[in-house]
């Protein structure tokens, strides 16, 4: 396989198309090598139009999903982020280039251990791979600039909202098959959230989070 060839067919078939126009995100893509970050078993699915199996039962997104949570987050080198669910690290890895310090969160060990690793190797500093329930949130470093969950929940937690500072925007994938959408909700100097629909896309479950919020009456 050539994988030059491969990771630009990626970017400008799959990526550009999905409307990931910010020239720092498509750049990026060539910076991070996702290659680095799948497994070595699944290595001939890296630039594919899919999702890539995890140990543990998990997945990497779909490229062009990963892309445009990352582009739609309009990060900034002022910017703390907390991730929900950091797989193989290489969201964690993209978010760390436009941010100025990533935690993420993930309740899987042996994602734990091979996030670390990926991250390690591929020499990003400003990222941490935190193992905790990703429903409770990290409130010890926050609250936080941007919040992004990488994986679909049929509700967001409050924690992760109450955690998320004035000003500050969070991303999730909500809904349950065969019906998603990613929403941003961005939170005002009152505390009050708004949020903007962003995409519609399909997403696997994140571990411990796919639950609905009770119904009132």
């Amino acid at each position: 396989m050539n994988v030059e060839q491969a990771r630009f067919n990626m970017i400008e078939q799959q990526i550009r198309p999905w409307d990931v126009l910010d020239s720092s995100i498509l750049a990026l893509l060539s910076v991070v090598r996702r290659e680095d970050f799948v497994p070595p078993a699944h290595q001939a699915l890296a630039f594919m139009d899919l999702e890539v199996p995890l140990p543990a039962g998990q997945a990497m997104l779909n490229p062009k999903v990963e892309a445009r949570i990352v582009q739609d987050l309009n990060l900034s080198k002022r910017d703390n982020v907390l991730q929900i669910g950091a797989g193989s690290g290489y969201v964690t890895a993209l978010l760390a280039h436009k941010a100025q310090r990533v935690i993420a969160l993930e309740n899987k060990t042996e994602l734990v251990s091979l996030a670390r690793n990926n991250l390690r190797k591929a020499q990003v500093s400003n990222a941490e791979i935190v193992e905790a329930d990703g429903a409770q949130g990290f409130a010890a470093q926050g609250p936080y600039s941007a919040i992004v969950l990488t994986g679909s929940v049929t509700a967001v937690p409050q924690a992760l909202f109450d955690q998320l500072k004035p000003g500050g925007r969070l991303l999730a994938i909500e809904g349950r098959e065969p019906v998603m959408q990613a929403k941003l909700y961005t939170k005002n100097e009152q505390g009050q959230l708004t949020h903007e629909e962003l995409f519609d896309t399909i997403a696997p479950p994140l571990d411990g989070l796919a639950t609905d919020r009770p119904f009132t009456f």
